[in-house]
């Protein structure tokens, strides 16, 4: 035999076993579900990046509007509390969006039909890329997941005068952004870097025979006076009895002053439930799609992370701008 010559018998080739191949398609699988977890972390950091720089660029915007008019927009812009503008129409000018800020017609509701071609716009800036949930009805509009801060009040607005009201005796807004709000930098007195402007918000389902608890927005059916009973009256609730669904289509449109799409409170903790108690007390909550809890824009410009965990006084006291809390820990 020659020595260049094989030693393996004439027409058996050399490769793969099946035993082989099934092995290293094993270490593959591992590799990839060691790996998956990371890309994921990533992206949704990548994601969780974007959302802030969409917040502070609402934020910036806000005080662009504030230094022309001396005061920041008001939640409610005009008309009556259920078909007024928002805050987020005001802001559009200031967010290089002035083509579509031009659609919007002031003078008439966010559902008429001179504002029609505004309010199915889709502002990119409005939009959390880790939101890709809800099934809105297209005929809603442009979504929304930044809400502005109507504080620590059940009420929408200023509380009635009329002792027969049944929100009589209720305390006012306590936040920025409320009905007929007329806020500047100069009212926050807790500090523009501890009070909250705007924070997130999950969109909804559009569907109120369907449950989603940390989306949709609850009826329990009482009418609680104080925040503590407000949190435990919402969370009593069987999301599965329907009987108990309020409002589904949360976050559209952007153009609507309404307590579901454009402004929370800061009653219960982020990442739990929303209720509403007719007639006019609400709570709407913060949350998010980033794991643990949401971003909030400070009055400052600032973005912070905020722990769902969050001692629930400390959020409280975020929420309000004349509320002489001392205020510490609330960021991660």
């Amino acid at each position: 035999m020659r020595a260049n010559q094989s030693s393996a018998p004439r027409g058996v080739k050399s490769g793969f076993t099946l035993v082989e191949l099934l092995v290293v398609i094993a270490i593959i699988g591992i590799l990839v579900g060691l790996l998956l977890p990371a890309v994921q972390a990533a992206r949704e950091a990548a994601r969780r990046m974007q959302c802030a720089n969409n917040m502070k660029q609402i934020g910036l915007a806000m005080h662009n509007y504030e230094s022309t008019y001396k005061r920041f927009p008001p939640g409610n812009m005009a008309g009556a509390w259920s078909t007024g503008l928002s805050v987020h129409a005001r802001l559009l000018p200031y967010l290089e969006q002035a083509n579509s800020y031009v659609l919007v017609d002031f003078n008439y509701a966010y559902n008429h039909p001179n504002n029609d071609l505004a309010r199915m716009q889709n502002i990119s800036t409005y939009l959390c890329p880790s939101d890709v949930s809800g099934n809105l009805p297209a005929a809603l509009g442009g979504k929304n997941n930044y809400y502005g801060n109507a504080g620590t009040s059940l009420m929408a607005g200023a509380p009635p005068t009329d002792p027969s009201d049944p929100n009589f005796g209720l305390l006012p807004p306590t936040g920025v952004f409320f009905r007929d709000s007329r806020v500047g930098s100069r009212d926050i007195t807790d500090g523009l870097s501890f009070t909250a402007a705007f924070s997130e918000k999950l969109l909804g389902d559009g569907n109120n025979g369907l449950a989603t608890a940390n989306s949709d927005t609850f009826r329990p059916g009482t009418f609680p006076a104080t925040m503590d009973q407000a949190v435990n009256d919402c969370f009593a609730v069987d999301v599965n009895d329907l009987s108990k669904q309020g409002f589904s289509n949360v976050g559209a449109p952007w153009l609507w002053a309404y307590h579901s799409t454009t402004m929370y409170y800061h009653i219960a903790p982020p990442n739990t439930r929303s209720c509403m108690y007719p007639p006019g007390r609400i709570m709407t909550t913060a949350g998010s799609r980033h794991p643990g809890g949401v971003q909030v824009l400070l009055c400052d410009g600032s973005v912070q992370f905020t722990a769902q965990t969050v001692d629930l006084q400390l959020w409280r006291g975020m929420g309000t701008r004349q509320g002489g809390e001392v205020l510490s820990g609330l960021t991660d």
